[in-house]
């Protein structure tokens, strides 16, 4: 006669297999080994079909490298910001990104200190008015005054894999479609001239004070621009990056810090 295994069945070999040493031992590390690999964490996005759901890793509250510290922002929404641009190629082509994904190249991605993995940006090159979307899924570039680095596909699109960097305008997508184009070109001309912000006030005469230290250090094309009941101190116009650089570097002998760049319409 065939026999069917019960469930009354299956307790009563289980019971007999338990009261063995060997048998105790068996289940001891058949369970552990589930324990450890149901509560190992994996890199699976929090919530599928998400693009921009956060991953497990690379998202802790802040990190250091070289001795500094980065607060990772717990939103990109409304994120904006206009600086200096870099690319990262072949050296890092499949190696893993922060957020544990493998680097490719050839992929519309990016780098970025403090933005949330994965976050969706659009990044526009100030030069030459070409833009892209990308994937934001590593962390760097740890160099000053760098505050994105683009894979080799992306710099490409925006045609600065020869120049190695140039002024971009990054700005945070919230609801990024798919079937959005990933690159386009508008005409340079939509965008203004550069400068470098070292400083805002409240009172003008403050302004005028750090204005009077820069032009001390030998740095001139400095100007005082009021605003929103702020009196800005602004280097500039700043034709390319080698001169935005040098320009940092005079700042930071000054002991001033974190000068950012802006754009005013033409």
């Amino acid at each position: 006669m065939e026999r069917y295994l019960t469930t009354a069945n299956c307790i009563t070999v289980f019971r007999r297999f338990a009261a063995h040493d060997a048998g105790r031992f068996i289940l001891i590390a058949l369970l552990s080994a589930v324990f450890v690999f149901g509560c190992t964490p994996t890199n699976k996005r929090v919530s599928g079909g998400n693009d921009n759901a956060k991953s497990l890793k690379g998202n802790n509250p802040f990190y250091e490298v070289y001795g500094e510290r980065y607060y990772v922002l717990s939103s990109n929404k409304g994120y904006k910001q206009e600086g200096v641009a870099s690319w990262y190629g072949k050296k890092f082509h499949g190696k893993l990104t922060s957020n544990g994904e493998d680097y490719d190249m050839h992929a519309m991605t990016a780098a970025h200190k403090t933005l949330p993995l994965p976050s969706t940006v659009r990044v526009t090159n100030l030069r030459n008015g070409r833009s892209v979307v990308v994937r934001v899924n590593d962390r760097g570039p740890f160099v000053d005054n760098r505050i994105i680095d683009m894979s080799y596909a992306a710099a490409k699109n925006l045609d600065m894999v020869q120049s190695g960097t140039t002024m971009v305008r990054v700005e945070s997508i919230d609801n990024y479609s798919r079937s959005e184009p990933v690159s386009y070109e508008t005409s340079a001309s939509d965008f203004g001239t550069i400068y470098m912000q070292v400083g805002a006030f409240g009172e003008r005469a403050n302004a005028q004070r750090l204005a009077d230290r820069i032009s001390g250090g030998g740095i001139r094309d400095i100007s005082i621009y009021d605003e929103n009941g702020f009196s800005k101190v602004r280097i500039g116009p700043i034709k390319d990056v080698q001169e935005y650089d040098a320009i940092a570097q005079k700042m930071s002998a000054l002991e001033i810090t974190q000068p950012h760049l802006v754009v005013e319409p033409r």
